[in-house]
């Protein structure tokens, strides 16, 4: 007996590699496709940690990261001085001592910005006579380099602090965390570009002898700011507080403008209008005091530290305090340079003001300034969905910074080492871009997708720890 002929149409769900999607959908097939990759690019060494963290060690992580994540989201941040840096960070009272940004390094695989930054700050200090018996001094050991995260500094780009540098003084009431951060520089010759000519050594006389004590005195006259409040006000006004920050400055402007005036400083108020990136150095030393609140939860998966040297990026975790994980650090991707320039001039991603998105702001929140998406050729979508993307990484949203473009919801924060290492999904850093080699300076702007490498390492280092103590 025949059958009849039965038209069957064909529908397929493709999981991974695209090409056998094309290949049905070529054939007049319905496919639905699904982005699915292995766990932890599947590595089975990566994917067995992973099991125990989410498995044996679960409640215990996920109660360690509620706690990390609760602490950094109670703390309250205020500056309440500027001071000299070599008064109020102990490691700076040794003799001849250079803070930097980025983990520990040593001075023959420091990279060009950092080492002339280094060098400049070393004639500023007045340890050498010019910059050629100063690299002498560095390449000898005579100057000692520290990494600034380990003493409670944070620095942007080339990241370095001297003794007689001025620095913003924040701290945390409840939890008695204190943290630094040199005042910005403004643009051009300067040593966080890593330039360091003369007029970036005046520069920081200027910063250290008239600013710095200006603010010191308009702090103890008008009472601690609070940064986080400001930086809340920001980001409903198109700031994501790491690359752009411009309405937050004019928030601290306003706020500082009467002071001011009463005290005649038309220099500073000057220098600090036209400088763009003033409010970044309070916005990372305010991020740090946060995130040291959160140090030492036994346990917790949470990222405390995310920092870069042009060398080297590194990673700390909350569960694991003091303990680097390191790996090259990366090229700025979605760069866009200034004319003349291309991806070979650049130097590798550096600073320590990655810190920022410890805490649930910069390129956690890009999607509160579509116009740095728009500088990479993104849109408000592209933005949002950025936003989005790096909320798969965190362990829940911030109550107090809130994204009025997204309904009101938190940004994300508690980056969880599990789920970067699971998804291969890294923390992106909205950052600028500076010249590797010739002491140009900044020479454009990008967003930075660091290396999964430190976080799966801290991750095999967090799973030991908890294995050991089972």
């Amino acid at each position: 007996m025949n059958q009849p002929d039965v038209l069957r149409e064909v529908v397929a769900v493709n999981l991974g590699l695209p090409m056998f999607a094309t290949a049905l959908s070529d054939q007049g097939a319905r496919v639905a496709e699904v982005d699915w990759q292995p766990p932890a690019g599947g590595d089975p060494t990566v994917i067995a940690q992973l099991t125990r963290l989410w498995g044996a060690h679960g409640d215990r992580v996920a109660q360690a990261n509620a706690d990390a994540v609760a602490r950094i989201e109670a703390a309250a941040p205020r500056a309440i001085d500027v001071a000299r840096a070599g008064e109020v960070i102990e490691a700076l009272r040794e003799d001849r001592v250079l803070l930097h940004s980025g983990p520990p390094i040593a001075w023959e695989r420091v990279c060009d910005p950092q080492r002339r930054a280094l060098v400049a700050a070393a004639v500023f200090e007045g340890w050498a006579d010019d910059r050629e018996a100063a690299a002498r001094m560095l390449a000898d050991g005579s100057i000692v380099l520290e990494p600034g995260n380990e003493h409670g500094h944070v620095g942007p780009m080339t990241g370095v602090c001297s003794p007689s540098m001025a620095v913003w003084v924040v701290a945390d009431e409840a939890s008695g965390t204190v943290a630094y951060s040199t005042l910005n520089e403004g643009p051009g010759d300067t040593l966080w570009f890593g330039v360091g000519g003369d007029e970036a050594v005046e520069r920081l006389r200027f910063l250290s002898q008239q600013l710095g004590p200006t603010l010191s005195q308009l702090i103890r006259r008008e009472g601690p700011i609070d940064v986080f409040g400001l930086v809340a006000q920001g980001l409903s006004m198109g700031d994501e507080l790491h690359m752009r920050s411009q309405a937050t400055g004019n928030l601290l402007l306003r706020d500082l403008a009467g002071g001011l005036a009463a005290a005649g400083a038309e220099q500073e108020a000057r220098f600090l209008a036209g400088n763009h990136h003033f409010f970044l150095t309070l916005t990372m030393a305010a991020a740090k005091c946060a995130s040291l609140a959160a140090v030492g939860v036994e346990g917790s998966s949470v990222v405390t530290v995310m920092s870069r040297n042009g060398t080297d990026m590194g990673v700390q975790l909350a569960g694991l305090p003091g303990e680097w994980f390191v790996a090259p650090a990366a090229q700025v991707q979605d760069a866009l340079l200034r004319d003349g320039y291309t991806a070979a001039d650049a130097a590798r991603d550096i600073g320590d003001s990655a810190i920022i998105e410890c805490v649930g702001i910069g390129g956690m929140a890009l999607a509160a300034a579509p116009i740095v998406a728009a500088f990479f050729g993104g849109d408000a979508a592209a933005a949002l969905a950025s936003t989005e993307r790096m909320g798969e990484i965190c362990v829940t949203e911030s109550e107090r910074f809130r994204l009025v473009n997204k309904g009101g919801a938190g940004t994300p924060v508690g980056i969880d080492a599990r789920l970067v290492a699971e998804l291969s999904i890294t923390p992106q850093i909205t950052t600028g871009v500076l010249h590797g080699s010739n002491g140009v300076g900044q020479i454009g702007a990008g967003v930075a997708h660091q290396p999964v490498e430190p976080f799966r390492a801290a991750v095999a280092a967090l799973a030991g720890r908890l294995d050991e103590g089972s």
